[in-house]
């Protein structure tokens, strides 16, 4: 589990979220709490005590250089003990996150040097049966439609994610 400081650089899909409650509704173990559905760009992203103004401001040019966009979610894939639906449309958007802070390795490794842009489900998923079940009940909630409006940087605390800064795609007017 991470701990509290660590940040995370995330576009959240408020309309993803019937994917989440579906997994939930398989085993409430798998869908990690207070966390909505969302697409990391950068996880883990800097520690929150060696963050700096220039960091904030480099997430805010940068999610600045896209612009809001309306997203198709139609794959899940599996992994072992691993549940996501993939977002192709915003892989150029994470893709340049992660080439601004090249020393910084997207799940400290877990699932590769480049990560597709996707939604994680559910995590743990470890008996096969359950992962059939999971990918079966957000396969029928497929094909899903969300909009990608802004950039949040988040740190963990002991209470859980807050933001701490928010900066829309697009810029100021989104767009």
């Amino acid at each position: 589990m991470p701990e509290p400081g660590t940040t995370a650089v995330v576009i959240l899909l408020p309309a993803a979220a019937p994917l989440l409650e579906a997994a939930r509704r398989t085993d409430p173990a798998l869908v990690r709490r207070r966390l909505p559905a969302h697409v990391s760009l950068l996880y883990p992203f800097v520690p929150e005590s060696a963050l700096t103004v220039q960091d904030e401001e480099a997430v805010g040019s940068l999610a600045a250089g896209f612009p809001a966009a309306d997203l198709l979610l139609e794959e899940v894939v599996t992994a072992p003990g691993f549940v996501a639906v993939t977002l192709p449309g915003l892989q150029p958007i994470v893709d340049t996150f992660r080439a601004r802070w090249p020393g910084l390795q997207p799940y400290r490794g877990r699932f590769g040097a480049r990560p597709t842009a996707h939604v994680t489900v559910a995590l743990g998923a470890d008996n096969p049966t359950i992962t059939a079940r999971v990918r079966a009940a957000v396969g029928n909630l497929l094909p899903l439609r969300t909009r990608a409006t802004a950039v949040q940087l988040a740190v963990l605390t002991e209470k859980g994610w807050r933001p701490r800064l928010t900066a829309p795609l697009g810029g100021p007017n989104g767009q």
